[in-house]
């Protein structure tokens, strides 16, 4: 994806030309100083456009840093209540809000204000959103080479696929971690072994990746027909560059209608799964904290509330007296 357009001089509906050229400045210092994702810089650009445009309607004119300055906490209600009547949910609200409240905290570290309305607006109640794992043997279809055996591509982009996909339900990976890697991290496909991944915030660890995983590896080096160095990418697209996600996305998408399996299956899914399964299974939680590379462990948490919702459906449905 390529990063948004974080220029001073881009035409904001809604914002007067100091205010727009702001709002560029604060995006590049989202992208330099913070090093925030191209993803996460696009939306909260259009999260700030959007609250500038309604600020624009809600005032009569285009917003100025005066007015930013002279908000008041009902205004910012109102762009929250004009959200929530366009249909957002409350975690897609609290995300816009904290996107301007980032801006207002930049623009005050600038001294173009004090922007105190929005610190005394409560951000709203999001309720926790809990992970959707596969089942484990739809987890098991999903990495496997025979569950495409018909598609009309090559036979090693077949395996590249059912490789990086084994490697996101074998090790926990995420999809960034494992086209992160090159030729030399490939493991050995003669035993269990491990691989180091660069993960969230530049941090290393290891992870195990079982045998059946290293041999999918191993046949789709095999059957890659391109010559590549130790530092090329592990994973390669049609042409011998690095690959893209939305390629394992869209063999995702392919198998969620191979397989029947729901729209809540993809790519990321399976590292939920590596993480239930896991834990069903009598895993240590701080041992796949660790696996999956998480900060905190509050955030592997969550798993236990997968397992337990899990418990509850089978006693539903299969118990006489339920």
């Amino acid at each position: 994806m390529a990063p948004p357009d974080t220029s001073a001089n881009v035409l904001i509906p809604g914002a007067d030309d100091d205010t727009a050229a702001a709002l560029g400045q604060w995006l590049l210092h989202l992208s330099a100083e913070r090093g925030l994702s191209p993803k996460t810089l696009e939306a909260y650009g259009r999260d700030a456009r959007g609250f500038l445009a309604f600020m624009a309607g809600h005032l009569g004119g285009p917003v100025g840093l005066g007015a930013m300055d002279g908000l008041q906490p009902r205004d910012v209600r109102a762009f929250m209540a004009k959200r929530r009547g366009d249909g957002l949910d409350g975690r897609s609200i609290a995300r816009a809000l904290a996107a301007v409240r980032s801006f207002a905290r930049f623009l005050e570290r600038e001294g173009r204000g004090r922007m105190a309305a929005f610190a005394a607006v409560r951000t709203p109640k999001v309720g926790r959103r809990l992970p959707r794992p596969l089942a484990v043997a739809a987890a098991r279809a999903v990495s496997s080479v025979e569950a495409r055996a018909h598609d009309d591509v090559p036979d090693w982009v077949i395996a590249r696929d059912t490789a990086v996909l084994a490697l996101l339900y074998g090790s926990g990976l995420r999809i960034s971690e494992a086209l992160g890697l090159t030729q030399k991290d490939a493991p050995p496909p003669e035993a269990d072994g491990q691989i180091t991944v660069l993960g969230k915030g530049g941090k290393m660890r290891q992870v195990p990746v079982i045998r059946r995983v290293a041999r999918s590896i191993a046949d789709y080096r095999r059957l890659c027909p391109w010559t590549l160095g130790a530092d090329d990418p592990l994973f390669v697209g049609v042409k011998g560059g690095p690959l893209s996600p939305r390629i394992i996305q869209l063999a995702m998408e392919r198998l969620r209608g191979a397989l029947g399996l729901p729209e809540t299956a993809t790519p990321h899914a399976l590292r939920h799964s590596f993480a239930t399964h896991l834990l069903g299974r009598g895993g240590d939680l701080r041992s796949i904290q660790e696996l999956l590379g998480h900060a905190s462990l509050s955030t592997t948490q969550i798993y236990t509330e997968v397992d337990t919702a899990a418990l509850l459906r089978v006693y539903e449905s299969t118990h006489p007296r339920a």
